[in-house]
């Protein structure tokens, strides 16, 4: 488990950072770019989480923690050389998890005729916010997986992917099931 005695090392103040294996990287690498950004994700959820209940507060804790599983993830690479430890790494079953959440709020939900707008009440609001920043991750995320040298866990993306689904329609079932989405009206303002 983790064990901090002390916050902050000085060891950032020339723009260097070390990933989990000890090796030094600068912040600004595909690397601590994809991590920050699934931070920033959480970040986005427990705002969203002021306004949750039930349910909907209990999916977004558990997506809280398997984004600390997916940073981990992100901030172990897997190199040439064995680790001393057993890293943690998103699993299948996260990723299934999403999918049969998915599935459920798709079911309660009417399908789209137009797009919506990121509104509504205000955990529709921070949910959608929390999207976007979710996408965000994913990006990176692929960026990094395309980099040479870099592996990323197909596990690690597809989380990325299905999470900015599942935000997305958490965001619509947040708006009475979609029937308070605000829609868009494509040239209203002309």
């Amino acid at each position: 488990m983790v064990k901090l005695d002390k916050i902050y090392t000085k060891a950032g103040d020339m723009g260097l950072t070390r990933l989990v294996t000890g090796e030094e990287v600068a912040k600004w690498s595909p690397r601590v770019e994809s991590y920050g950004a699934v931070d920033e994700t959480n970040a986005a959820i427990g705002l969203a989480r002021l306004y949750a209940e039930g349910a909907m507060d209990e999916g977004l804790a558990r997506i809280q923690h398997d984004l600390f599983d997916l940073g981990a993830d992100l901030a172990t690479p897997e190199r040439d050389t064995p680790l001393p430890f057993q890293p943690l790494r998103i699993v299948p079953t996260q990723v299934a998890r999403l999918e049969t959440e998915l599935d459920a709020m798709t079911e309660r939900l009417a399908p789209l005729t137009s797009f919506i707008l990121p509104a509504g009440s205000p955990l529709a609001a921070h949910l959608h916010g929390a999207r976007t920043i979710a996408r965000r991750a994913e990006r990176l995320i692929a960026a990094l997986a395309h980099t040479e040298g870099e592996k990323v866990a197909p596990e690690a993306l597809a989380y990325a992917n299905r999470l900015s689904d599942w935000l997305f329609c958490a965001a619509r079932v947040a708006n009475d099931d979609g029937r308070a989405d605000v829609l868009w009206v494509p040239g209203a303002n002309r």
